[in-house]
């Protein structure tokens, strides 16, 4: 059946209570985000957010999936920007689009990728915002599969690597996005890649190298150089 006029006025407050989320996590911070001050500024009773969100931690959840997807599409549109098969354009446009998003909201980065909301990712949850995070997660690991797929890199064989990482390789390779093809030593690269990633745009976007750097982004090139190196792949600097 076609969407009725109720379901798109109900869709439409959901979208607008959303951003009004989002526009006071900006301007005031997480506390901010409080069901009174969204109505508030809606125009509308507390009470009645409860029609659209069952809860405070429902409402922040809601946000994050949509923050989540924004992300992913700038992602995607950036990597399927790259000539076809240059998977060197590919993960460079990828880790050069993810710092500038960042820095660019910071407030959102940090609700994202800061302290977890409680219950957020945990074990067998499956609500709007894991999935949403599932799908950003999927954009590097689908990058690392086609890369593996098209051009070997280096990586260490199973008994190369320490057993007590190996077993939670395996488990980690094994219960995500249904078990993804790839040795235990590409996992173990992309999580190397990853935590290098988020680390260094963590420390630029919450001003932790403020006191030696003024502007981090030739600190950041270096450490894509570096990770290209490892991967195989052709490091240019960006345009």
């Amino acid at each position: 059946m076609g969407e009725t006029r109720r379901d798109r006025m109900r869709a439409a407050t959901i979208r607008e209570i959303s951003e009004t989320a989002r526009a006071l996590l900006v301007e005031q911070g997480p506390g901010a985000v409080t069901l009174r001050a969204i109505a508030r500024e809606m125009g509308m009773t507390a009470p009645a957010l409860y029609r659209y969100f069952g809860s405070h931690e429902e409402l922040l959840r809601h946000v994050v999936g949509d923050i989540f997807n924004e992300i992913s599409d700038e992602l995607d549109a950036g990597i399927r920007a790259a000539p076809d098969g240059d998977m060197s354009t590919k993960f460079l446009a990828a880790a050069r689009i993810f710092r500038r998003w960042s820095l660019g909201h910071p407030g959102e980065f940090a609700l994202l990728f800061g302290a977890p909301l409680p219950g957020f990712g945990a074990e067998g949850a499956h609500d709007f915002a894991e999935e949403c995070a599932r799908r950003f997660g999927w954009t590097f690991m689908a990058l690392f599969i086609e890369l593996w797929q098209k051009r070997r890199f280096p990586v260490p064989a199973d008994d190369e690597i320490d057993p007590g990482l190996r077993e939670q390789l395996r488990a980690y390779r094994d219960g995500t996005y249904g078990g993804v093809p790839l040795p235990l030593g590409v996992v173990q690269r992309f999580l190397e890649c990853w935590t290098r990633l988020l680390g260094g745009v963590s420390l630029e976007a919450f001003r932790h190298l403020d006191f030696a750097l003024a502007d981090a982004e030739p600190m950041f090139e270096l450490m894509l150089a570096d990770q290209a190196d490892l991967l195989g792949l052709t490091y240019s600097p960006p345009a």
